[in-house]
């Protein structure tokens, strides 16, 4: 306990230091910066203890970046001037080339997805030019069975995929009256959607 007493702020010190590369190894930018701001906090506050103050005056202004960051994603996670959602066609050339380029991951998150069929719908999810998500739908009788809603790991803490079931009047037009989410999807979203998703089993149903 005596060194421990002794050797605390050094100990604090490293702490922050450690979380800082933490953060750097992130691939969810709102989880990069909560972590990176949580790790600059700290380094304000040790270096202020030990006065080297140029370093609190930069670890401060991290500090007022991510907020600024943190706040405007959060901000925007359910904007839909912010993502937009393009019907493409099942054979898009790009869309394959998106799954491919995310097969690994897709097979974690969807084990049960086997690709597009010919006949399903497909919706890429954009933030102004970049693809962050593809759901797909076939339709079973009056179900819109989901065959696969990915998102990439960089935009996975907003759930853009939601902006799809904002279209459930374009769906229930096409003769849709629900929509089924695929089993076994890992960590699936719906839950924290403003849509009236509701467990059954392993998927989740929404009535339209």
């Amino acid at each position: 306990m005596d060194w421990l007493a002794d050797n605390w702020l050094d100990l604090f010190g490293w702490a922050g230091s450690v979380l800082l590369i933490v953060s750097l190894l992130q691939t969810r930018v709102l989880r990069f910066r909560v972590l990176n701001l949580a790790a600059s906090l700290s380094l304000v506050a040790f270096n202020a203890l030990i006065g080297v103050w140029p370093m609190v005056g930069m670890n401060l202004a991290i500090c007022v970046i991510n907020v600024w960051f943190i706040v405007r994603m959060v901000r925007t996670r359910h904007d839909a001037a912010t993502y937009g959602v393009l019907e493409v066609s099942p054979d898009s050339t790009y869309v394959a080339h998106f799954l491919r380029v995310h097969a690994a991951d897709i097979s974690r998150t969807h084990p049960a997805f086997a690709g597009i069929g010919d006949d399903d719908l497909a919706f890429q999810v954009l933030k102004a030019d970049e693809t962050v998500g593809v759901v797909t739908i076939r339709r079973e009788g009056d179900v819109a069975q989901v065959q696969l809603d990915y998102v990439t790991p960089r935009f996975r803490d907003f759930f853009p995929g939601e902006f799809v079931w904002h279209r459930a009047p374009d769906l229930r037009n096409r003769g849709f009256r629900r929509v089924v989410t695929p089993a076994g999807m890992v960590r699936p979203y719906y839950d924290r959607l403003d849509q009236d998703f509701r467990r059954k089993g392993s998927s989740y149903v929404l009535e339209l």
